[in-house]
């Protein structure tokens, strides 16, 4: 099921999507899905009609991964680290598909990194790898926008990780997936520059919400991030992205300035 949310006659409101791709429809649902699951209206729009915007901002925080795939780890010069590399963003970070982001006036190197992000369910602390599955809403793409020149002098990565616009995420959640073997793309004005597998993972999702579990409480609508593949680069003014996951779809954004 893809849950959407849109924003219709200037109020923003959930749906269900579905459909082949360019015929979509969605369909209203009552209320937050992530408290009163999904309860259909029976009002049905046609996709193109709506504006999609971010799929959840949530509640409490984006929880990210660094150097999850070796062959990214590799291209920066790093080595794979031994636990997990974690990170947080803001919620003011995050904007929804086919959105502009407004690239930051500090810095001069922004790059991409195309990711699966996960976004949790239910409140949840110190979850067995074993049990992580029952704690996950769905799947959605995220756009890791990271300020290269402010992570090599800040030492830590708030600004360069989390400023406004840091986190595109989109175009909505899919809550059946198998996010063990998908492929994920991301594009650059129509030239692909990263092409990896979520199979390529260091640390799986399931290891990744019990490790992270361990230390913060997870809420409804928070989201993780699990890290990019090699491919990562610097964009500009005026490009657009687009990172593909199999089985959920594309995310796009432009830049400005």
């Amino acid at each position: 099921m893809r849950i959407a949310r849109f924003v219709l006659d200037g109020d923003p409101l959930y749906g269900v999507v579905e459909g082949e791709p360019g015929q979509e429809t969605i369909e209203q649902i009552a209320g937050d899905p992530f408290f009163l699951g999904v309860q259909r209206t029976g009002q049905v729009h046609q996709l193109a009609d709506v504006r999609l915007v971010a799929p959840i901002i949530p509640r409490s925080k984006i929880v990210c991964v660094g150097r999850n795939y070796r062959d990214h780890a590799a291209e920066m010069g790093n080595e794979v680290p031994a636990t997990p590399l974690l990170f947080f963003k803001p919620n003011t970070a995050v904007v929804g598909p086919n959105e502009p982001v407004t690239l930051p006036s500090f810095s001069e190197e922004i790059s991409y990194e195309g990711e699966l992000a996960v976004v949790i369910g239910r409140i949840c602390k110190d979850v067995p790898e074993e049990k992580a599955g029952d704690v996950i809403f769905g799947y959605t793409i995220a756009n890791d926008l990271t300020a290269r020149d402010a992570q090599r002098t800040d030492g830590q990565w708030a600004r360069a990780k989390g400023f406004d616009g840091a986190c595109p995420l989109g175009p909505w959640i899919e809550t059946e997936l198998d996010p063990e073997d998908l492929s994920i793309q991301t594009e650059l004005d129509n030239t692909l520059v990263q092409d990896g597998n979520t199979s390529d993972m260091v640390f799986g999702i399931h290891q990744l919400i019990s490790y992270i579990s361990e230390a913060f409480t997870l809420l409804p609508g928070d989201v993780i991030l699990t890290g990019t593949p090699a491919g990562v680069g610097l964009l500009t003014e005026g490009q657009r992205t687009s990172v593909t996951i199999e089985g959920i779809g594309t995310l796009t954004n432009f830049y400005r300035r």
